[in-house]
């Protein structure tokens, strides 16, 4: 790190987290308020371990989350810039507190215990409480381990560089067609790099409208950036809807429908519209999809009972397994449906340019407008300083672990994704006739290292 910098802040506003945890927390609120959850974190590199000083330091993170709320100035943006939101959400927003001392538990395990603070080893979160109280510690939790991996364990880099860097990516994405966002609160190096990050996207877009550029910088899934920087915050909805509504129900068999619904019945027809599909594998969930519409409130928000799920959602978002495999059975489902509108897939699995381009002709060529969250690959892609080669992200994640006392599981279109009680995950695969899948590509412990 450059000693000529201060040390970067951790997580200051409610509002830096990724949109899909507030959409969620509205209906969370709306629907399941009463639901009782646990959080399971997962190091997908286990071989990187953090140090006891990093272990210190998120413990005084923790408090100072406490510490936070929504602002008057905040929640107004909130009411002008993401109008789906209704007003007994927000009035929800002008009260809460995260409560860190009251759900949230973490275990520092060294490898080898001398006391020091530079003992290595392993952090564990266990997260606990009321779903519409804890929803929203997933995303600071997974930006402050990254940040403090990246200040007590590899500190060889620096920024220098960092908005170019940015930039350069942004202009080829913009040159070559590219639609995107930027997804990458969650494994973020710090908060100033992606504030950095988003000054060179921005910078990128401008450039991109005074050369005539077909790309588009549609915005972020980081909220307070949007604020920030005055763009869209982008994002619909997370694996945690589909596998707490499944925890809960222990219906797999009908639990992607029962996400679907509910999700309408909170936001309406045409607002939100890109559905999740892999929480239980693709297949099972277009079984789902090309059911009638049969959402709460459906019959008095206008939408038609006879237009199915799949009609209705503009597009659908690939986040696990074989991109080409992926586009190649949309587009034979939406053929078999008999539905012509062009719709939308958007592309999220640990993309970095290259992808980006080889999907968006692989998706254009069968029909479809593609769009693409970049996530680590823009707030994450760092040198060391001495040897010249990658400086390797975390691969962290929290997902919801049980949900009423019941295991909450993710099946995923890649085996390297699939979470949760591993009796249970057998279960659910046995029940839907679940085919596993494996993906070249698809190694979790060795993301983002080109």
């Amino acid at each position: 790190m450059d000693p000529d910098v201060p040390l970067p802040q951790g997580v200051t506003s409610l509002l830096d987290t990724d949109l899909y945890k507030l959409t969620m927390q509205c209906a969370v609120l709306k629907y399941f308020p009463d639901v009782h959850v646990t959080y399971g974190f997962t190091n997908r590199t286990p071989h990187m371990k953090l140090r006891r000083s990093a272990y210190k330091w998120l413990l005084e993170q923790m408090e100072l989350l406490a510490a936070i709320r929504v602002t008057d100035e905040e929640r107004e943006w909130l009411r002008q810039k993401c109008p789906y939101l209704p007003d007994a959400y927000l009035k929800f927003l002008e009260t809460f507190r995260l409560k860190p001392a009251e759900h949230i538990k973490i275990k520092f395990t060294p490898v080898h215990d001398t006391g020091s603070d530079d003992d290595e080893g392993d952090i564990e979160y266990m997260v606990e409480g009321l779903w519409l109280e804890t929803i929203l510690y997933e995303i600071p939790l997974l930006a402050l381990t990254s940040q403090a991996y990246f200040m007590f364990s590899d500190r060889d880099w620096d920024y220098h560089c960092q908005e170019d860097k940015a930039y350069r990516k942004g202009c080829t994405l913009l040159q070559n067609g590219c639609v995107f966002s930027e997804f990458g609160s969650r494994r973020r190096r710090d908060y100033h790099t992606q504030d950095l990050v988003m000054k060179g996207l921005c910078r990128a877009a401008e450039e991109g409208k005074k050369q005539g550029w077909p790309g588009v910088l549609t915005g972020t899934s980081n909220v307070h950036f949007a604020m920030k920087y005055n763009l869209s915050a982008v994002g619909t909805v997370a694996h945690e809807w589909y596998m707490t509504i499944a925890a809960i129900t222990d219906d797999y068999e009908n639990a992607n429908e029962l996400a679907l619904s509910y999700w309408l019945g909170c936001f309406g027809e045409g607002v939100l519209g890109i559905a999740l599909t892999d929480t239980f594998g693709t297949p099972a969930f277009l079984d789902a999809f090309k059911k009638p519409i049969s959402a709460p409130g459906s019959t008095t928000d206008g939408m038609s009972l006879t237009m199915t799920y799949a009609q209705c959602y503009a597009g659908v978002r690939q986040d696990s397994g074989d991109p080409a495999y992926f586009v190649k059975m949309i587009r034979d489902f939406y053929d078999s449906q008999g539905i012509a509108e062009k719709k939308t897939v958007v592309f999220s699995d640990s993309l970095n340019i290259e992808n980006c381009l080889e999907y968006k002709t692989i998706a254009e060529e069968a029909g479809f407008n593609p769009t693409f969250g970049v996530g680590t690959f823009f707030t994450n892609d760092y040198i060391n300083n001495s040897t010249g080669e990658k400086s390797k992200p975390l691969n962290i994640v929290i997902k919801i672990a049980t949900a009423n006392g019941s295991p909450a599981v993710k099946l995923s279109d890649n085996l390297g994704k699939n979470t949760g009680d591993h009796a249970k995950v057998q279960e659910v695969k046995k029940k839907l006739g679940y085919v596993e899948h494996t993906w070249e590509e698809g190694d979790e412990s060795h993301r983002w290292t080109k």
